[in-house]
């Protein structure tokens, strides 16, 4: 069986501020680093959508050393992936892809973990 572990959660907040507020509440709770990035903000392990992406709420991100092996395995036990999400490393192989179907309004994605 592969190796999985919680890798993030994604929150899908309405915009910008609204993800950065979130992530400044979070960095004033519990002291977690805030770091803004392309299309969210960081705090610690808990990611906020700078506007709505997969996922009714947001996402859960799994992490496992080996994704295709991690996807090929849960296929064999009848899960399916949406392949439009599927991302890779330089060399070409895949590092991160969403599985069809949300779980309690969560998408919930594959990702590479070293």
């Amino acid at each position: 069986m592969a190796e999985y572990s919680l890798a993030h959660v994604g929150i899908n907040a309405a915009n910008r501020d609204e993800a950065e507020q979130a992530a400044r509440l979070f960095e004033t709770l519990f002291g977690f680093s805030v770091k803004e990035g392309n299309s969210s903000f960081f705090a610690g392990d808990i990611e906020l959508m700078k506007q709505p992406y997969m996922g009714k709420n947001g996402h859960i991100a799994i992490g496992t050393p080996d994704v295709p092996a991690a996807k090929a395995e849960l296929e064999a036990r009848g899960f399916t992936f949406n392949d439009a999400t599927a991302k890779f490393k330089a060399d070409g192989t895949l590092n991160a892809i969403y599985l069809t179907d949300e779980i309690c309004g969560f998408a919930v994605h594959l990702v590479g973990k070293n």
